[in-house]
Formats: C-alpha cells, structure tokens, sequence
C-alpha cells in the first residue's frame, strides 16, 4: 500500500548519495556460497561468457582451478591477464596483476577468490582490496566468496566446524555489492561431488570428509549463508521503501514491536514478546512512547530504567520515542522498522467513552496489514494512573491563567470606546495562545472557556448577563470557542516539541563538547580531568575514573569502591546503584569498552536525582562511555607506537654505532697489533727503525684513544648532559695546549697562529674546550693534502668571541648541507678510506653550545674550509695591579 506521504529528505539524500557513489564507479557481483564446491567459479565463468558475448570486454584477472577440467574449459575463449611473478607461499602460485588490470582497463575482470592474501610485496595486503581499487578506476569485477569469509561470521563458523579461517573480508564491501549471486548446493549433492573428486583430489577428499566437510557443518554453513543473504535483501528492501514513501509493512521477515508503558506491570510484556520471538525466530524491539518530557513520577522514571534493562538483557533493542499520540507515533515507528506483528498490553477498561476508540483499533483502522498481538499486562503498579497518562496541572497555573483573563477583560473594556467589538475577541484569542503557550494544554483550554465566558458576560448585550439578545452572538461564542482551544493547543504542542527539540539540542550540544575534549586529550590525566570536570557534572554526578594497573588490579580510591570497579572490570558488566548487579553500593560503576579490551570503569555517584536517570540521558552516558574508551585507547596505542619508535631509534643507532666503529677500532688494532709484532720478532732493526715504528704504534693508539673518549663523551652529554668548570682563560693557552696534545698527528702541515695580544679572556673549561680544537683540527688533518696549510685565527667584535680554524684542503664535499655535518654519525664522504664515524663534529657542537655559542661550517674561495666558533665574551673579571706584567 502506498500513499501521498513525501520521503523523509535525510533518508532520500542518504540514499541518492550512497547510489552515487555506487555508480561512480564500476559494479561488485559476488557469487556466493556455503563452502569450497557449490560452483561459484562455474557460475561467474558462465556469466561472464554471457557477457561477452553481449559485447562487453572481459578479462581473467585469476581464477583457480584446482585442476578441475570443467573450469578449465570454460576458461578457453575468456582472455586472461598474465599472473604477477612473485613468490609466495601458499599453495597457489598465481598473484592478480593489478597494474595489469589497471593498464588494459576492461569493461569486466574475473577475480576468484576475494579474500585471498596477496603475496609480500604487492600493493595490498588483501584480494579485496585490489578489488575495490578496479571499482574506484570504473571496472566492473565478478569474484567469488564462501560465508566462513566473512568477517563477522568467522567466530560462528569456527565454533561450528572447529577450523578457523584467517583470511576473511569486511562486511562492508559484502553489503557495498552491486549483486550477489547465491549458489546453492544441497549437502547430499555436495557430498557426492567430494567422492566423484571434482572438488579435491582423492586423497584430500577423505580427509575434508572426516573434518570440515561432515554434513552436520553443510548444513549449518547452508543456513548460514540463506539466512545472511536475507538479512542483505532486507536492507534493500527497506531502502526501497524509504526512497519510495511506501507507508505499508511488507512481511518479508518478521520482525516484532513490543510497546509498553512506564509501568514495572509491563515487565509481563516483555518476557511474552521475547518467548514469541524466539519462536518466530523474529527480530524483536521494545518500545516506549513518551507523550511528554515534563518531569516524571520518580517511580515511572525507575519503571522505565527497569523495562529498558530487562529489554537489553533479553536481546531486543530499546526505544524510547517522542510522540503527541501513541497511536500515530507507533504507526510511525512500524512503517521505519518495517515491522510486521505489534504486542499490546490490553485491559478491558470498566468504563469507556462511547467515541472514544481503543488503541489496538486505532492502528488496526491505519494499517491492517500489522499483525496485533493484545496480551493482558500484570496488574497495575502503585504508581498514580493520572501521573503516568499525563503531567498534572498546577493549581499555580490554572489560577495565572484566569488571572490573565481577567487582565485581557479590563484591557478589551477599556479599548471597546476606540475599537469594534470584533477587535475585542482577537485580543481574548492571543490571551488564549499566550496563556497555552506558557502553561500548556491545560491552561489554555481553561483559558478559552473563562474568555468565551467573558466575552459574554461584559460585552455582548445585555451586558453583565450571559443571556444573549441576539442569537448570532450564540454562532460567535461557539465559533470563537473552537477557535481558541484549537490555536490554544496548536500552541501547546509547539512549545512541548520546543522543549523535546530544546533537551535534544543540549544532550546533542553536550556529546560534541566531550567528543571535542576527548580527541584533543593527549594524555590520560587529561582523560580524566574531562570525565570529573565535563561528564559527571552533566548527570548531577560526583565521578571519577578508575583505571587498572599493569597487572590488571583497579587501584583503591577515597571516594569509590574499588571492590566493586573491579568486578566490573573483570565482567565488563554495569553494578552499583540502580543496577541488578551490587546494587547497595551507592555510586554507579560502568564499563569502558573499547574495540580491543576494556580501558577501565567510570564511577558515578549522583548528587540528589541524577539527571541519567531518562533513557535518553542513559544513552548520552552510554555514548559518552564509548568515547572515554576509544580516547584511553587511542593514548595507550600513541604511547605504544611511541616506545616502538624509541625502541626502533635506539636499535638503529646501535647497529649504526657497531658498524661505523667495528671498522675503525680494528684498523688501528691490527696496525698496533702488526708493528708490535715487528718490533717483536724482527731482528737486527736499527734504532731509527724501532722509533719509527714506536711512534707509528703511539699514533693508532691516541686515535684510538681518540674515538672512544669521544663515543664516551657523546653518551654522557645525551645523556646527562654537560657539566661545565667554568674559569676565566686566554684563547692562546688553549690553542697551544690543543697543538702540543695532537703531537705528530698534524704531520708536515703547516699551522699559523693568527692571534691578537689584546684578546680578552673567555670563561669556559679548559678540558672540553681543548677537545673541540683537537676534533677540529684531527679533522683538517684527515681531509687535507700532506703539505696542507692550517690557519687559526681568532677576533673580538662587540661581546662575541669569534676563532675560526681554515685549510686550503679540497673543501667541503659538494651537494652536502653544512649543518648535516654535525649530526652523529655523519662524515662528508660517506664511502672514504679516511678513519672516522662522524663522531667528532657532533662533540664539537654539543660542547660549544654548552658554553653558549654557535659552531658553523664554510667553503672558502677558491678552496678551503672554515670552520667558525662564536663565544659569548662576558663581562671581563677584575685583575689585581701586581698580577699585571
């Protein structure tokens, strides 16, 4: 049945935004099936041949054929893309060449086998994966997939064949199908097709008989597959209907509507609806009208926590739903649900009104194709009839209320000399609408009646009589009656859905701000200080987050019981107050249950009534658990990646330190080692010979020196960092100590000293600074000629220091950034004869900035380098006149 009712315009751009994006690119037929045998490979052959030859370009990506000869004949005429050579080890050989695909671009691509894992090194991990990258290009793909590959049946296949499949696809590229195909094959047919060996060779037929393919798992894989296959095409079905308006309930499937009242009476209801689905085999939900959000009794507001966690524990979905009538909003949420059988709570009342019709016949008269189930609740609770059918009035209001028809009647006698009477009534009308909506129903019907009455009685002659001279003033009173209570309640229901629209937007306004706070969190404290200072006090609550140890024990807390928390924890199961579990405690203890593991428990203790008390504030708190759980997760695995990445770093440096340095503490060893051996065993050396080669041995030794003075140097600076023995010195004793400790290294190089008398004294130690101007110039030794000339000099401009040390060498290494020179392990020419890890740079650069200046690299013009350290000066330090030459 349909009707004249306009789609809903989010669910209509939903779909046509979702069916474009289905037709943007190519189209998904998957030819699915129960297990390995059924023919899922023959039938997407055959269909692609039918497409071909209506005159659509067809291409094999892969198919398998197991050697089975009918696969393979159907495989000749279908052109095939050449398989990728990589290796791989599972038992097939054959890899989809995806640029392949990419680069022919054919209208249609047989792909078998969606959830294959693709070799090492291919693009992506998963067959399917490659799939919907041929989507998103345009080309259209038939391939092929077993139901214990689906991702969220794996579980139930493996507890039901005992064999875990690890190669599975999401569900969502299952449902984002253009087309599935079921083939269906009986489990007898099967079976015979196993013996005959057309589905695997004879020896690994019996073995495939004796584990997955007994007929006990056909069976339940069968219905496995029907019955996920109908939940698809239920989807569909309800998509069609959305898009259409079709208002009708189409029984495809039966799904079951339990509606009940905020009465613990109702509990009966649910129990019933849950036994009737279970013997329909329905999909089932419990629903709740809520005719108004005013305040609730508080034991209608316990009833509903009640309903609602009897509803969860027995498997069916709670709603709770805003609606003026019930009857109307049940209809509505019967056509959304497509549901196809309605329970009701039904008592035969002592007195009806005559033209009053039940509720059971109200949606019977609507929608006849429902199926309504009426079931006799238990007997009422102690909760007052009028409290739980509507709000009561204020006696404050209904007296404000008249109070205001008595202003609007002095008002209209003293405008009646400059108005007509007509003027007159629509003054009592915009009382009327005033009244209703600030008071509601009630008051404004009051109102209606109270100013028809005045109206009456002081202005329509005979006054101050409600006898009626004339009888058209009988048509205004009634016409004017009708009027204002119509528009008095027109009004009233706007200001309700006002209110229902106003706490939407709070609880909606509530959940961004959490979910804002908690994706900038960046740390746990910060987690925490979001759920005590933002979420408890949206539900009146005092709270706190209560967060395991490494070994999985919930701390103790002042204020909470940590008892509790950890039995909530350990059963990831709500207890505490309000709840059926410990429920003396006197704070409520919720789970956070991330994707993974639960991150910890949220404590609530309500401070007078809690506000989630309302199902809809116990599903803001539920979402607001949701978010603390994914933000705590995210924080341990950005902490995870982070120790990973530290752990990554030092391994890399360990391995860059062990085989920068295995080369250049052996050189010198072996050089050392060798010449000990000469002086050893050669006889008859002169003496010049034995000190050339004592003074060859005295040089490996102090570069060896050399290097680990400076790996243990560099250590303790990273790691502690450098402590300094600051002394007022000159710039020339320094220099001179650093030549006199180089000793032969510098060799025939010439050296000039470039130093003013006037320099004024640095504060600095001595020690490491002598290093540097050692590293700097072992450095210009090992990258200039032999006959090289060396150069330092040294300047004051202003309250800086400057010493620069030049070569006329070859430079430095050309394309190399000066900076990248001080960085550990990094030398000019990486692949060098030269000894060195790059290591002595990096000291110089660590000390310098320890006494708070600057060291910097430079080519010179036309050859050379320079390297140039900056000082602070300071303030210079008083002398004595005797100690002054």
């Amino acid at each position: 049945m349909t009707s004249d009712r306009r789609p809903d315009p989010d669910q209509l751009l939903e779909a046509i935004t979702g069916e474009f994006k289905r037709q943007a690119g190519g189209r998904l037929r998957i030819f699915f099936g129960a297990c390995a045998g059924v023919g899922k490979t023959y039938a997407m052959l055959q269909a692609a041949h039918r497409q071909q030859e209506s005159g659509v370009h067809v291409c094999v990506g892969v198919v398998e054929t197991h050697d089975r000869a009918p696969i393979s004949r159907l495989l000749d005429g279908l052109p095939q893309l050449p398989a990728r050579g990589l290796p791989h080890q599972s038992p097939s050989p054959q890899e989809f060449d995806l640029d392949g695909a990419l680069a022919l671009h054919p209208d249609l691509v047989l792909i078998d086998e969606l959830a294959h894992a693709n070799a090492p090194g291919s693009r992506h991990g998963r067959r399917w994966q490659d799939v919907e990258e041929l989507l998103r290009a345009g080309i259209s793909v038939y391939t092929t997939l077993n139901v214990q590959q689906l991702e969220s049946l794996n579980d139930v296949v493996g507890d039901i064949t005992g064999i875990r499949v690890r190669e599975v696809v999401p569900d969502q590229c299952f449902d984002a199908a253009h087309d599935v195909v079921l083939v269906d094959l009986s489990p007898e047919d099967l079976l015979h097709r196993l013996e005959d060996g057309e589905i695997y060779p004879p020896a690994a037929a019996q073995q495939a008989r004796n584990h997955f393919f007994r007929k006990g798992n056909l069976v339940s894989l069968r219905e496995l597959a029907l019955r996920r296959l109908a939940d698809r095409v239920s989807v569909d079905v309800r998509a069609y209907r959305n898009h259409h308006a079709i208002d009708g309930v189409w029984p495809t499937d039966e799904r079951l509507l339990v509606c009940v009242r905020a009465d613990v009476a109702h509990e009966k209801l649910i129990r019933e609806g849950s036994r009737l689905a279970q013997r329909l085999r329905a999909d089932w939900m419990v629903v709740h009208v809520d005719e108004s959000r005013r305040s609730r009794h508080p034991l209608e507001r316990e009833a509903l926590l009640r309903l609602a966690k009897l509803a969860e524990s027995l498997g069916a979905e709670f709603l709770s739903i805003p609606g003026e009538h019930v009857a109307d909003a049940l209809l509505e949420c019967v056509r959304t649900r497509n549901a196809t059988r309605l329970v009701l709570g039904h008592r035969e009342a002592r007195w009806r009104s005559p033209w009053r019709k039940s509720l059971a016949r109200v949606i019977a008269e609507a929608n006849p194709e429902v199926g309504l189930i009426l079931l006799q609740p238990s007997p009422p609770s102690a909760i007052p009839r009028k409290r739980i059918s509507r709000p009561s009035v204020g006696a404050k209001a209904l007296l404000l209320s008249l109070l205001a028809c008595g202003l609007t009647t002095f008002v209209a006698a003293l405008l009646l000399r400059v108005f007509d009477l007509s003027n007159v009534v629509m003054l009592f009308l915009l009382t009327v609408v005033l009244v209703a909506l600030r008071w509601g129903k009630a008051a404004g019907a009051l109102a209606a009646l109270v100013s028809v009455a005045s109206f009456d009685f002081f202005f329509v002659p005979p006054i101050l009589s409600f006898h009626v001279s004339d009888t058209q003033y009988i048509f205004t009173f009634v016409l004017m009656l009708v009027v204002a209570l119509v528009t008095g309640q027109l009004a009233a229901r706007l200001r309700s859905e006002a209110t229902l629209a106003t706490a939407g937007e709070r609880r909606a306004t509530a959940l961004a701000r959490v979910a804002r706070d908690l994706s900038a969190a960046m740390t746990t404290e910060q987690i925490v200080a979001v759920c005590t200072d933002t979420i408890a006090p949206m539900f009146a609550s005092r709270g706190a987050l209560m967060l395991p140890d490494l070994d999985g024990r919930i701390p103790n807390d002042a204020a909470f019981d940590a008892g509790v928390a950890q039995w909530v924890y350990e059963h990831v199961q709500p207890a505490g107050h309000g709840k059926s579990t410990l429920a003396s405690a006197d704070a409520e203890y919720l789970p956070l249950k991330a994707p993974l593991r639960t991150r910890g428990v949220l404590a609530l203790r309500a401070e007078g009534q809690a506000s989630a008390a309302e199902p809809d504030d116990r599903r803001l708190l539920d979402a607001c658990c949701a978010l603390i759980a994914l933000a705590l997760e995210r924080i341990h695995f950005v902490d995870v990646a982070r120790d990973t990445l530290v752990r990554m770093e030092g391994e890399r440096l360990r391995h860059t330190l062990l085989a920068a340095v295995s080369h250049d503490l052996k050189t010198p060893l072996t050089a050392i080692r060798g010449m000990a051996e000469t002086l050893e065993t050669m006889e008859g050396l002169s003496r010049d010979e034995r000190d050339l080669l004592a003074r060859s041995i005295h040089q490996q030794a102090d570069a060896l020196h050399r290097l680990v003075v400076n790996l243990l140097d560099l250590a303790r600076m990273q790691s502690d960092g450098v402590r300094l023995n600051l002394e007022w010195h000159a710039v020339s004793e320094i220099v001179g100590s650093a030549l006199a400790s180089l000793g032969t290294t510098l060799g025939d190089r010439r050296v000039h000293v470039d130093l003013p008398a006037d320099l004024p004294l640095v504060e600095l130690d001595a020690n490491p600074f002598e290093r540097v101007l050692v590293n700097l110039l072992d450095n210009a030794a090992k990258y200039t000629p032999a006959e090289a000339t060396i150069w330092i000099r040294a300047m004051a401009m202003g309250d800086t220091m400057y010493l620069c040390i030049d070569d006329d060498g070859p430079g430095l290494p050309s394309g190399s950034q000066p900076e990248a020179l001080f960085e550990p392990f990094t030398r000019g020419v990486k692949e060098s004869s030269i000894t060195g890890v790059g290591l002595g740079l990096a000291l110089c650069r660590s000390i310098v900035a320890a006494h708070g200046g600057t060291i910097e690299a430079m080519p010179l013009m036309p050859r050379g380098a320079r390297f140039e350290i900056r000082l602070p000066i300071g303030k210079q330090p008083e002398v004595e006149s005797e100690m002054l030459p």
